[in-house]
């Protein structure tokens, strides 16, 4: 057995579905691209073009709307044409992206559009990548698919900074916008490659009717988007709030955070697909009702104390949350979405995202600047509450086709 085979079977184990393979290393090499230059992006706004902090933040606003609205496009022209070209399309317009940044040079606004526009060419194929899943991977066994698709992206969030971090070694960004294009059109040509065109659980043929009225009308999945939206809201909270609560409220250095924050992509890398072996007998509506909460009130222990200790503590008890929670959902909204246009109903979740990246930071802010780090965690863990009650009345119900036996 080869070094890549080993290392497949260590991290995903020897149960993935075959016809998934395509749809991991997709990606993998995708978020490692992406992880590669995101997290150095703001920090080559502000240092490097000197654009403004209320610039930046409007252009952070700008691409989560947008992409939300493209998450929706992408899946519902996806039904109707089919995954692989849109998924081709998001991927070649990020591969893109750093081909532009090369050429920005110092252009404050060209440059923050570009950084607004990443988002949007990555929504406008992720509703297809999700909706691929269920195409591809029969019902009972979509929870574990979804998860290891998780486990994938998780893998590529883990190598991208550090490979971000080395191409940044001497202060030349050129070098790390090249090494992203080197990557991002890896990622492409694997994609075109190996992408199927179809799959063994995909609808019959294009749907005979508009999915927006269809969806304005399903109760249940209005209710498990708000309860989506609430979640996301907790999440994004680690990825914002968090690190600038613990790095002046706690006072941790932030090379100390740095290391933390690795705590989350290695622990989901290592244990997202036994933790969903371990709970597939648990009803998805009770694994949503445990899992949300769990994103959000162990914030509340930060106002009791903010050692490296307890932030350790909060971030792992997110983490089992977050692991129950997004493979769960994924596997909810396969089950509620009719097949003809489940893309769309992919591209509506997906959207639940750009909701929390655009709201968490702004609401977040606004109530620690007036109330403080102690009020903020205590609204975080309400929202995580909210989501719990309201996913676990949404999916009740759908338990049965969302979560199947994931017995080999």
């Amino acid at each position: 057995m080869n070094v890549l085979a080993r290392v497949f079977r260590l991290v995903w184990g020897g149960d993935v579905d075959r016809a998934l393979r395509p749809v991991l290393a997709v990606s993998l090499i995708g978020s490692i691209a992406g992880a590669s230059a995101y997290p150095f992006l703001g920090i080559w706004a502000i240092k490097d073009l000197h654009s403004p902090q209320s610039s930046l933040a409007f252009s952070y606003l700008i691409g989560a709307v947008l992409a939300g609205a493209m998450g929706y496009a992408g899946g519902h022209w996806s039904d109707r044409i089919g995954r692989r070209p849109l998924i081709l399309a998001g991927w070649g317009f990020q591969a893109l992206v750093p081909l532009a940044l090369l050429a920005v040079g110092h252009h404050v606004y060209a440059g923050l559009a570009l950084l607004a526009l990443g988002p949007v060419f990555g929504s406008l194929g992720g509703a297809a990548d999700q909706a691929m899943v269920a195409d591809l991977v029969a019902p009972e066994r979509q929870e574990r698919a979804y998860a290891s698709v998780r486990v994938a992206s998780n893998l590529g969030v883990t190598i991208g900074p550090v490979l971000g971090g080395a191409l940044l070694i001497g202060g030349h960004w050129p070098h790390l916008w090249l090494g992203t294009l080197v990557l991002s059109t890896i990622g492409f040509a694997v994609a075109f490659r190996y992408i199927p065109r179809g799959g063994a659980y995909a609808p019959e043929g294009p749907p005979q009717r508009g999915s927006f009225g269809v969806i304005v009308r399903d109760t249940p999945f209005l209710l498990f988007m708000l309860a989506s939206m609430f979640a996301t809201m907790t999440y994004v909270a680690t990825e914002t709030l968090l690190p600038i609560s613990v790095t002046t409220t706690h006072h941790l250095a932030p090379a100390a955070w740095g290391v933390l924050m690795i705590l989350n992509p290695l622990f989901v890398t290592v244990f997202q697909l036994r933790l969903t072996q371990w709970t597939a007998g648990i009803p998805a509506s009770l694994k949503l009702g445990v899992a949300m909460p769990l994103m959000g009130v162990p914030f509340l222990l930060l106002n009791v104390h903010g050692s490296a200790g307890v932030i350790a503590l909060v971030i792992m008890l997110f983490v089992i949350g977050e692991m129950l929670w997004v493979p769960t959902s994924q596997a909810v909204v396969a089950a509620l979405a009719p097949p003809d246009i489940r893309g769309a109903y992919m591209g509506v979740f997906g959207g639940t995202w750009s909701v929390g990246w655009a709201a968490t930071p702004f609401l977040g802010l606004q109530v620690r600047h007036a109330y403080g780090d102690a009020t903020m965690w205590m609204c975080v863990a309400t929202v995580g509450v909210i989501a719990g009650i309201t996913g676990l009345l949404a999916a009740r119900g759908h338990d049965g086709k969302a979560v199947g036996s994931l017995a080999t």
